[in-house]
């Protein structure tokens, strides 16, 4: 899994409803949607996320849900997002099955090392920059922490936490394979002009870094 990877917040989308923005960041090009709800019941949680899922699944685009297991496999998602206190692993592998994409948040060096026995599908590398959509996490990692763990780990890495088209060219060359976007595109007057612009800043960063490599 490479490029933009949008990440939901529906109190920030001020192009439109949650999945109006999800649709036009469908039409930019993102390349997976992860469905973030603090507050919303189950039941609506679910629903929300079968409406995204109709969204998605003509374009093969893969829907992961932030945390919950249980609205996951409710809705037929394509995988999940666990952070250092979520539900282990482990557990979140044996329930959502060996086919699920599942992607872990690491803010520390330790929780680095401690992927490394995990078939983890990617790690969240979180936050990148300091920003207030991601407010419960330890001290940014910087470019440089990025770096570091790209040439530590074996697993994909998403990077979130400050992403927008200022500093996207030096993240992807830093060392990330996906770009995790909130506000930078929910919060867009057009996200499907922003979701192509960061995709088209990204394909060329990821090109250099590997010509360069």
């Amino acid at each position: 899994m490479r490029g933009i990877y949008l990440v939901t917040d529906r109190a920030l989308c001020r192009g439109g409803t949650l999945l109006e923005v999800v649709a036009q960041a469908v039409k930019g090009g993102t390349a997976c949607v992860q469905l973030r709800e603090k507050d919303l019941s189950t039941r609506a949680f679910v629903e929300e996320a079968l409406a995204v899922k109709d969204i998605l699944a003509p374009y093969q685009i893969p829907l992961i849900i932030n945390d919950r297991i249980d609205v996951a496999l409710a809705a037929g998602a394509d995988g999940i997002h666990i952070g250092q206190e979520d539900m282990p692993y482990t557990t979140a592998r044996r329930l959502m099955g060996p086919k699920a994409i599942i992607g872990l948040s690491v803010e520390t060096w330790a929780d680095v090392e401690a992927s490394c026995g995990l078939d983890v599908d990617y790690l969240g590398i979180s936050p990148v920059f300091a920003t207030p959509t991601k407010t419960d996490t330890k001290e940014p990692w910087g470019l440089e922490g990025l770096t570091k763990i790209r040439a530590f780990s074996r697993h994909s890495l998403v990077a979130i936490g400050g992403i927008s088209e200022a500093n996207a060219r030096e993240v992807t060359e830093a060392g990330a394979d996906c770009l995790a976007v909130v506000s930078a595109i929910c919060s867009a007057e057009d996200p499907a002009a922003t979701t192509a612009r960061l995709k088209d800043i990204f394909d060329e960063a990821l090109r250099r870094r590997e010509n360069r490599n």
